[in-house]
């Protein structure tokens, strides 16, 4: 088995860093050396008082340290490593454009007052397993030793047991909207028409790593039973 700190020198770029820095920033708040309200999302601090900085730092913070902290924390570390080393293999670029056009997403979405939620670091954790589960739809998941689903249906799941557990669902419901947006335009929409409005913009390969030419290129869908034609997914294997 490796070592923590060689699992986590194995993570991939875009992830490592978003979990690195939810952990961060969570651990600063938790030990209240920063007000939570200081990085929340509030549109009139940001267009009347010029903190712009609340666009990026409601994406970073979690909650404070509690379980459902760390069950959000684990989906970074499970769902999206998964994304980034499987689907987006060799396209650290893209997998960073599709977290850059989720929270842009999310920010439209928030806009609306009664959509507004001033930390959208959930929803969009929230988005990565959604389109992960749109991208793995068959993978046999485990609900804490009780259930046994597919993937496919693992938000609504989760969403569910927020609804049980008492939880905020705004977050949860934001994130699958995003999601659901982000995977209509890249892998619905061109499986059906052939054209694709979503590419990654040039200046992001600045930023991330050059995608392979045509990588882009959808694998033949596989017909998943019971799911309807709406989300076909695609073939992938997951490491065991």
């Amino acid at each position: 088995m490796s070592s923590p700190g060689e699992y986590y020198h194995s993570l991939p770029p875009i992830t490592k860093a978003y979990g690195t820095v939810c952990l961060a920033v969570t651990t600063v708040c938790s030990l209240k050396l920063l007000h939570p309200a200081y990085i929340a999302l509030i549109y009139e601090d940001v267009f009347y008082r010029f903190q712009v900085w609340r666009l990026f730092t409601s994406f970073f913070f979690l909650g404070n340290f509690s379980i459902n902290f760390g069950i959000r924390l684990l989906m970074i570390a499970r769902y999206g490593v998964q994304l980034e080393q499987a689907t987006f293999d060799r396209r650290t670029a893209d997998f960073l454009w599709m977290m850059i056009f989720g929270g842009l997403t999310l920010l439209g979405l928030s806009a609306i007052p009664f959509l507004w939620n001033p930390f959208l670091g959930i929803s969009l954790v929230f988005m990565l397993l959604y389109v992960w589960s749109r991208e793995f739809p068959n993978a046999q998941i485990n609900i804490y030793g009780l259930l046994n689903i597919k993937a496919f249906y693992l938000p609504w799941t989760m969403l569910a047991l927020d609804v049980i557990f008492g939880s905020p669902i705004l977050p949860d419901l934001l994130g699958i909207i995003a999601g659901h947006f982000y995977y209509f335009l890249t892998v619905l929409h061109p499986l059906s028409t052939g054209k694709t409005y979503l590419k990654t913009p040039r200046w992001v390969y600045k930023i991330g790593a050059p995608a392979p030419v045509n990588s882009r290129a959808a694998a033949q869908p596989e017909q998943q039973p019971g799911t309807g034609s709406a989300f076909r997914g695609r073939s992938y294997r997951l490491s065991d």
